[in-house]
Parts: structure tokens; sequence; C-alpha cells
């Protein structure tokens, strides 16, 4: 592994499709540093929604972009599911996805000590963020089974809500994702397409594991 070609898994899919959750267990697994890169967009949309300005207003949003805090990604208010609507919104703004654009590759380019590479997780890290990453996997569901992931998770939150609802707004949001003009949601051409409808965690994982091994084998680097 070299400096100029780190080793980066990049994992991309559609809300709920279950890519957050395996990007953390590879991330742990194989030693390697984690950044969700939808958490960006969330923390952009919490900044904006906190100042009271339009999450479609190119001009707030950017700037609201160039303050995002890395070291603030994990708080709780970045989870509401008004955050998550106004940061579907945002993400489809140019300017925004070009002020976060260097943080992520940075962070895959220099993982923080002492991790030997990184997993990032979003809709366009294959494609856009790191077309040279080592790993590319595409995780994916039916809208159905990710709206009812969707569903049982803000009711677990606590949230009072409908399964029409949220397949409602799901289908929405892969729209806005899909149809972006920068950047949209697509598996990179060289990707490993994962569909998690019928699969669990576990088994998602170890199909992603075996993938992951055979590639940190094939750069001579041990998998732990």
């Amino acid at each position: 592994m070299t400096a100029a070609r780190p080793f980066v898994v990049a994992i991309d899919g559609p809300a709920a499709s279950g890519k957050g959750t395996l990007a953390r267990r590879l991330a742990m697994h194989f030693g390697l540093a984690h950044l969700d890169t939808g958490k960006l967009y969330r923390a952009t949309a919490f900044l904006v929604l906190a100042a009271d300005d339009d999450p479609a207003d190119p001009t707030a949003a950017a700037a609201a972009a160039q303050r995002v805090d890395l070291a603030r990604l994990s708080e709780p208010g970045l989870l509401s599911e008004e955050v998550a609507q106004a940061s579907s919104i945002i993400a489809a703004i140019p300017a925004v996805r070009a002020a976060l654009l260097d943080r992520q590759r940075d962070f895959a380019a220099h993982p923080p000590t002492p991790f030997r590479g990184a997993v990032l997780d979003g809709r366009d890290i294959g494609t856009a963020v790191c077309p040279d990453a080592t790993v590319k996997l595409f995780v994916t569901a039916s809208a159905d089974a990710r709206a009812k992931r969707r569903l049982r998770e803000l009711r677990e939150r606590g949230a009072t809500v409908i399964y029409g609802d949220v397949l409602q707004d799901m289908k929405e949001r892969d729209a806005r994702d899909s149809g972006r003009r920068v950047a949209p949601l697509a598996a990179a051409p060289d990707a490993v397409t994962i569909d998690t409808t019928r699969l669990d965690a576990d088994q998602v994982f170890e199909l992603a594991s075996e993938i992951i091994a055979r590639a940190l084998a094939a750069h001579g680097i041990s998998p732990r």
C-alpha cells in the first residue's frame, strides 16, 4: 500500500439498503477508518435548518457545507427525519457537493492514525469521490424492503409513522438521488452489487468480507 494509492473500500447504495451497517462492520473487522459521507450532507442540512434557511437555497447550503465539522458527525440531531429529507435536497446542489468533495477525498487518501486504509459509504463514492477505490460495492434492496427497515428504525426512535408515508418518501428520495445532475446515485461499472432484500446483516457482511479479504491478499496486506 502506498500513499498515492491507499486501500480504499467504496460502498454505495440507496437509503436503508444496509450499506451503513455494513461499512461500519467492515471497517472494524479489517482495521480501516470509516466515513459515513451521508452524514456530511446531514450535518450541512442540520446547519441550514438551525439557521432557518431554505435547504434548496444554493448559497445558504454551500455556506453551511463549508462549516461542517467532521468531529461532530455522531451528534443525535443528525438522525431526525426532517434532517434526512433536507439532506436529500441539499445533496442535489452542485456547490454543496463541490464543497464536501475534497474533504471526503482527503479522508480516503490520508486515513487517521493508526488506520491503514478507509471505508467510505455514500451514493457517489465509487463513481465520483474515489473512482480508483480498491474495492467497490453497490448495496441495494427493493423499495419495499428498504421502507420496512426505515419504518422499524423510525418507530424504535419513537416516531409515529405509517408504512405508506415512509415508502412514498423513500421513492421520492430515490428519484432525487438518481436524477440529480451532479454525481447521481449509480453503481460504478466495476462495482460488485449486493442485493440485501432477502439477506440478513450477517450474510451481507460475510459476502463483502470475502471480497475485501481477496483484495487485501492481492495487495500483499494481511487481513488484520
